[in-house]
């Protein structure tokens, strides 16, 4: 008996320990961009000091504070956006996410899924998927990217999320998560 409960707790640990991401493959691809920024960054910076009179900056770090990591993996690659999206439908039907929005504009299509958090205002997991991107959208050194994937999780405030795409870069579409 002892020895399956051993054997249990081996099995269960890393699962418990490790809070992996059934998209983290994509990190070491070479035909896939990735920014991985974890808890310990993000709590770092969230503890600078800032002047009381900068809203944007405010919610910028208030946000942050709630977060447990982000993630955005970009590729050029078809067959990576190909199975991305498959990768995707996966995770929205094992997990409970629910599309929050879509948006389309000409062949570039851009989904928001939600993961409910302690309030209507609030969600535990931000998901953004952005498939077709058309050129005159984002030309970066003349790449036409495929798919952009951004994962942000934690405690989010969905009132805030304008101010963490305009601090990081991130793509405008994000704010319009805060109108739903």
């Amino acid at each position: 008996m002892k020895k399956v409960v051993v054997v249990f707790l081996i099995t269960v640990a890393p699962l418990l320990g490790f809070s992996q991401s059934i998209f983290d493959k994509y990190e070491d691809m070479d035909n896939v961009g990735s920014v991985v920024i974890n808890k310990g960054l993000i709590n770092l910076v969230s503890s600078i000091e800032i002047d009381d009179g900068d809203k944007e900056a405010k919610d910028f770090l208030d946000l942050a504070r709630g977060l447990d990591g982000i993630k955005v993996f970009i590729t050029e690659d078809k067959g990576v956006s190909t199975d991305m999206h498959k990768t995707l439908r996966k995770y929205i039907k094992s997990s409970s996410l629910e599309e929050l929005m879509r948006v389309k504009d000409k062949d570039t299509n851009v989904k928001f899924y939600i993961k409910n958090g302690r309030s209507d205002d609030h969600v535990y997991e931000l998901l953004m998927f952005v498939q077709g991107i058309d050129d005159s959208h984002m030309d970066i050194d003349g790449r036409k990217f495929e798919s952009i994937l951004v994962s942000l999780t934690g405690d989010i405030d969905l009132n805030k999320v304008s101010a963490l795409t305009k601090k990081m870069n991130l793509p405008d579409e994000l704010n319009k998560v805060s109108e739903k």
